[in-house]
């Protein structure tokens, strides 16, 4: 993603990417035997191949980029030397069934511990990403973990998770948190918003997070507006234990055989109240 991010200061060839560091303009070469390098010296349990995500929208692009990434998978298997971590391939294809097939077909056969789908949540619709993990789903290995890339909304947890998906990061939590908003069954709250000035509640009084045992809606504003760091903190610990509670209860339903049925409320809460809630704040 950092490839496909910083594209005004990175040149991709077939052997690796080029980046101009924004800092002092030095250039810094990343191949797949060096990303493969630089995470078995970090030592992280689940470790990623080096991929191309590409514009969803350029499909004639998004086929090349398809091309490399299968390429670079093959030579970070070749460069992993490290037994104790799991080196996930990656998916990719834009947008296109086809490519999307091709790329699942590619990526399982090549028996990594776990397959990680990339290049979505960078521009299409939800809708196109929603189809596209569902005609990928019948082509991946069931008995292997699924991570879905840098997604992490409550409704596309949910989203996700129903189309067979294990594994989600994403910064939205920590990003929210630094623009004053919160998670909450009312849909994202903007604390802000001077309507909570004098707001006695918790942000969830059914959530157990330190920020909701411990502060008002009104106390957490009163940081934003003195411009205190403390704020960003709070809101990242209830942003995160949020996300934490759904995927719990989704985990236990899974369990008992009630998931597919509590779907709909799940969404409704998470999403069709934040919908009606951006109505209720544009009128």
């Amino acid at each position: 993603f950092q490839v496909f991010s910083l594209s005004e200061t990175r040149k991709i060839e077939d052997d690796g990417v080029t980046f101009r560091s924004h800092i002092d303009g030095s250039t810094h070469r990343f191949t797949p035997e060096k990303s493969i390098a630089i995470q078995e010296n970090l030592g992280a349990d689940i470790i990623m191949a080096f991929d191309e995500c590409s514009d969803p929208n350029d499909q004639a692009y998004t086929a090349v980029a398809m091309r490399r990434t299968h390429a670079w998978a093959e030579r970070c298997l070749r460069a992993k030397t490290r037994s104790d971590q799991a080196l996930f391939g990656i998916i990719q294809g834009g947008v296109v069934p086809e490519l999307r097939i091709k790329s699942a077909l590619f990526i399982a056969s090549l028996d990594t511990p776990g397959i990680a789908i990339g290049g979505l949540s960078v521009g299409e619709t939800k809708e196109e990403m929603y189809s596209t993990l569902d005609i990928i789903e019948p082509y991946l290995p069931p008995g292997k973990p699924r991570y879905l890339m840098g997604v992490g909304t409550p409704e596309d947890l949910i989203q996700g998770i129903a189309r067979g998906v294990d594994i989600f990061d994403c910064v939205l939590p920590t990003r929210l948190a630094r623009h004053h908003a919160a998670f909450s069954p009312e849909g994202r709250l903007n604390l802000m918003n001077a309507s909570f000035a004098r707001d006695a509640r918790p942000i969830d009084a059914s959530c157990d997070c330190y920020t909701c045992r411990t502060f008002t809606r009104a106390y957490l504003r009163h940081l934003i507006t003195a411009k205190e760091l403390l704020a960003g903190t709070l809101l990242s610990i209830h942003n995160l234990r949020a996300l934490i509670r759904l995927v719990a209860d989704i985990r236990s339903s899974i369990l008992d055989g009630t998931f597919e049925s509590r779907v709909p409320t799940w969404l409704d809460q998470w999403q069709g109240n934040a919908e009606r809630r951006r109505e209720a704040e544009s009128e």
